[in-house]
């Protein structure tokens, strides 16, 4: 799995001009998914999520994390994230899960988050034209990929 996480103040999702998710102070969450990720990447990514210090303190330093500051989550899944760029200037995207794999993990992500946050975590719609609007705090953006612990 990979992420793109952003802090931000404001974030919400439009498809066919209908709102699926929108949260005020949180985290914006693009999630990819490919077809060799298992639920312990699942379990490793949402632990990560919702432990991620990245929130200011009473000191102004990113020493809180969403659950600290009792903030939310807009997930969006995202398939775009396993670009392969090497060979031409068309993307290739045959390392992104299909949808019968993908669906199912980012759906699973969603109802784990929900539970390590014990409150509902707001949604994108699987496969649709998805409008994002946000404002980033900060800027505060992080990628992590779940086959690259190390590095992450």
């Amino acid at each position: 799995m990979r992420a793109v996480i952003q802090r931000v103040t404001h974030a919400s999702c439009t498809v066919d001009d209908q709102v699926s998710g929108q949260i005020e102070d949180g985290l914006l969450v693009l999630l990819g998914v490919e077809e060799e990720d298992s639920k312990e990447d699942l379990q490793w990514l949402g632990q990560k999520l919702v432990n991620l210090r990245i929130f200011s303190d009473e000191q102004g330093l990113m020493n809180k994390s969403v659950q600290d500051i009792q903030g939310n989550i807009l997930l969006i899944s995202q398939f775009t994230l396993f670009a392969q760029t090497k060979k031409g200037n068309r993307p290739s995207f045959i390392r992104a899960g299909k949808p019968d794999k993908a669906k199912p993990m980012y759906e699973e992500m969603g109802k784990y988050l929900s539970d390590l946050l014990a409150k509902e975590v707001q949604m994108g719609v699987f496969g649709a034209d998805m409008k994002i609007d946000l404002r980033n705090d900060g800027p505060v953006t992080i990628i992590m990929n779940t086959k690259d612990k190390d590095n992450f």
